[in-house]
Order: C-alpha cells, then sequence, then structure tokens
C-alpha cells in the first residue's frame, strides 16, 4: 500500500505571523519570560509574533492550560485564520488526548500551517499526519526550547539553530544534513547500510498510546519508514516494554531504520548503569538488522534539531548522517 502524499504547509515569508498557543499544559508565572525570550527569537527569525489567548500566565484547568474542549476551540481558531501561517507550542504536558476528536481535520486540509512542538504536541503530529498527511514540526517550544534550552548554549549554537529552523519553514528546497552532534552514536549499521524512508516518530509513549486509538496510522504507513522517538521519565524497563509492543503490532519489522534522541530522567538509565538505552534497544530489535543512531540531539534533553514527520530522510548510521531528502514546505 503507498502511502499518501505529505500535505506540506504553505512556506513562511518574512513577516508572516506565528502564533504561540497553549496547546497543552499551562504557562506557571516563573516561566513567563522564556516565552518572552521566544518572541525575540521568533522575530529574529524574520516572523510577526502574537500570543494566543490562553497563554496567560497562572491560567489553568488541572494540569492542563484550560479545558480539553477550549484547547481545541482555541487551535481550531487558529487553523481557520488565514493570517496566522504556523503555531507554535508553549510546552508540552497531558492533554492533547482529550481533544484528539474535536480538531478540524478540514481546516488543516483546508490551509495546512506548520505545527511546533514535541512531547505531549508530538502526539498532535502522529494524528494530524495519519488523518490527514500533515507534515509535522517535531521541534521545539516556548518555554523549554527556544526560550530555555536555547538560551544555555553557545551564540554561534543559537545562530546555527536559528538559521537552521528559518531554513526549514521558508524554503522549498530539501534542507540536507542534518547537523551531527558529537554525542551521535552508530547502535547498529545495518545489514545494507544507508537507507531512505519517511520520518516517523514522537515520544515514544506517544507512539505507542496512539495506536490504540481509532486515529492510528495505519501499519502500512510504517513499512520503509524511518523511525525516531524519544523518551522523558519514567523507568528503563518501561522504555524496553513500550519497544515490545513496537514489536508485537508488527512496526519493528516494517521500519527501514531506527533514529533515538537523547533521553531524559529515566530512572535505570544513570551513567554506568546496565542495560544502556543502546542495550535496550538491540535487545528488542533481536536479529532485525536495520540502521541505528543513538544519542541524536532532540526530544526532553536539550535544544533540538527539527525533524519534520513524513517527509523523506537519509539514514547512514554507520556515517552518523542524517538528511531531509525533500522540503518541509511547498
Amino acid at each position: 500500500m503507498t502511502s499518501p502524499a505529505p500535505l506540506r504547509p504553505r512556506a513562511l515569508k518574512p513577516g508572516d505571523l506565528v502564533v504561540i498557543a497553549s496547546l497543552s499544559g499551562p504557562l506557571p508565572a516563573a516561566y513567563e519570560p522564556n516565552v518572552e525570550r521566544t518572541v525575540g527569537v521568533l522575530q529574529g527569525m524574520g516572523f510577526r509574533v502574537r500570543r494566543a489567548p490562553l497563554l496567560e500566565a497562572g491560567r489553568r484547568h488541572w494540569w492542563s492550560a484550560a479545558a480539553p474542549a477550549e484547547i481545541a476551540a482555541e487551535l481550531n481558531g487558529l487553523l481557520r485564520d488565514p493570517e496566522v501561517r504556523a503555531i507554535v507550542a508553549s510546552d508540552g504536558g497531558q492533554t492533547a488526548f482529550g481533544y484528539l476528536d474535536l480538531i478540524d481535520v478540514e481546516a488543516v486540509r483546508a490551509d495546512p500551517k506548520p505545527i511546533l512542538g514535541y512531547s505531549d504536541i508530538s502526539l498532535l503530529h502522529l494524528v494530524l499526519h495519519a488523518r490527514t498527511g500533515l507534515v509535522g514540526f517535531h521541534a521545539d517550544m516556548a518555554v523549554p526550547g527556544f526560550g530555555g534550552n536555547w538560551q544555555s548554549v553557545p551564540e554561534a549554537r543559537r545562530a546555527e539553530l536559528s538559521a537552521l529552523y528559518a531554513r526549514l519553514l521558508t524554503s522549498t528546497e530539501p534542507i540536507g544534513a542534518l547537523p551531527t552532534g558529537p554525542a551521535w552514536e552508530c547502535w547498529r549499521p545495518g545489514r545494507v547500510g544507508r537507507v531512505e524512508g519517511p520520518l516517523i516518530g514522537a515520544v515514544i509513549n506517544r507512539i505507542v498510546l496512539a495506536q490504540a486509538t481509532p486515529f492510528a496510522l495505519p501499519l502500512e504507513r510504517f513499512d520503509g519508514a524511518v523511525l525516531f522517538w524519544e523518551e522523558m521519565g519514567g523507568h528503563a524497563s518501561h522504555v524496553w516494554s513500550y519497544l515490545q509492543v513496537l514489536r508485537h503490532c508488527g512496526i519493528l519489522d516494517r521500519i527501514a531504520g531506527m533514529v533515538v534522541g537523547v533521553p531524559r530522567e529515566i530512572t535505570g538509565l544513570e551513567p554506568g548503569a546496565s542495560p544502556t538505552l543502546r542495550e535496550i534497544v538491540l535487545d528488542v530489535l533481536g536479529g532485525r538488522d536495520i540502521p541505528v543512531l543513538g544519542n541524536v540531539d532532540f526530544g526532553h534533553a536539550g535544544p533540538n534539531l527539527p525533524v519534520p514527520v513524513g517527509i523523506r530522510a537519509e539514514l547512514d548510521a554507520e556515517r552518523r548522517r542524517l538528511a531531509l531528502l525533500e522540503p518541509a514546505v511547498s
């Protein structure tokens, strides 16, 4: 079965409006400066920036910025507004599952826009890609990303990331190779070495849980894919269990390769502990001799390289190379 063509958002232009929105968790007052710094980062890329109304310090409903229906209503308004050209999540959280059935997918199809975020937002990328083919931008957010981790890296690294994000959002030419980090490791070169396939991935717990909903990606969409994932919190045994679920449902038998982000705050993966994340991954893969590239800098552990869901990529684990072969926008 052939996968549908990716639904690429329209390329942004200088002066286009980017909106920062609370798509999941609340904004604690202490992180208000992070949002202000994010405004500066996005303006530095040449965009106008606005905050959505629910992005208000101190506003909360349980563990969320608002009730799921309120978040969905605001998101749908942004999706329908022709002036809004991109949406940046303020943070992750635990809310996206509550409104997956309330998203205006026809608005997505009519005017696809980049949605940037990771963590809980990676669930939106998976589900919207499954339902519409939308290219999701597994990328940094306002509070932990642009306004947080970006501020703790050297200026040269910030400039590199800013140029990369701007290119990804504005250029209709492929990015090519993502900048290789010193921590990248070849965990398995793979029998065929270099592979190509569409990037499919998210936080690994969201991949597993999304597949239990009516909005799951059909298994055929994993055929020949480059599966990318990361994880935050929990225990090493949980990661092993999630990978076992992917094995049982046949996903590991379909993918062409795997890219693993840097883990964060996972009990049992402390330096010197055994098993290592590499050992866990290779244990579950067993004899599946596919390329596996580990410790790639995306996810909760620091500034994210953007990984666009649905875009064809080249993976060469032995050469520590991950390249985007198609543009993410059109």
